[in-house]
């Protein structure tokens, strides 16, 4: 049973399912669903539409670098049955997968870790913009705390350059 791989989103194309569209010089292109066909004939790039695995790879929200991925690929040559090679790979794919799952993961939590800091920045910089916005309680207390985080810098500066 072969698997192939759907041309516009990358998913796996099962036997019996899908279209394939023959261009005139014999290129085969195989699309898991109607969808992924109609897109390809009003000529969309699939690295600009945001559900494809092309666009999340080329924004980093997926992993691209893995040597799990290397199990993954199409070979085309014919290997000669071996029972023993058979059942070491049987036995090697959930191991695999779990280690693909758990880095995975931890790509996401990297991921993430950046937008965290960039949130606290831009709510630094709205709060500056609007502080007249915020009550003149609130803001006094505000704004002597960045009197002290100032001078302290400047201490530090000066004790630097000593």
């Amino acid at each position: 049973m072969r698997l192939e791989k759907c041309w516009f989103c990358s998913s796996t194309v099962y036997p019996g399912h899908g279209i394939q569209f023959v261009r005139n010089d014999a290129k085969i292109f195989r699309f898991c669903r109607s969808k992924c066909h109609k897109n390809f004939k009003m000529k969309r790039n699939p690295r600009k539409v945001k559900w494809t695995k092309a666009y999340r790879r080329l924004r980093g929200k997926d992993m691209t670098q893995d040597a799990t991925f290397e199990f993954e690929r199409k070979r085309n040559r014919p290997e000669r049955y071996d029972r023993n090679v058979t059942e070491q790979t049987l036995k090697a794919i959930p191991l695999i997968t779990k280690i693909r799952h758990e880095r995975q993961k931890k790509h996401i939590t990297e991921r993430q870790k950046g937008g965290k800091s960039m949130v606290r920045k831009s709510d630094a910089k709205e709060l500056d913009q609007f502080i007249d916005m915020v009550p003149k309680q609130e803001t006094e207390n505000y704004v002597a705390k960045q009197k002290v985080l100032v001078s302290q810098l400047k201490t530090e500066e000066n004790l630097m350059e000593e």
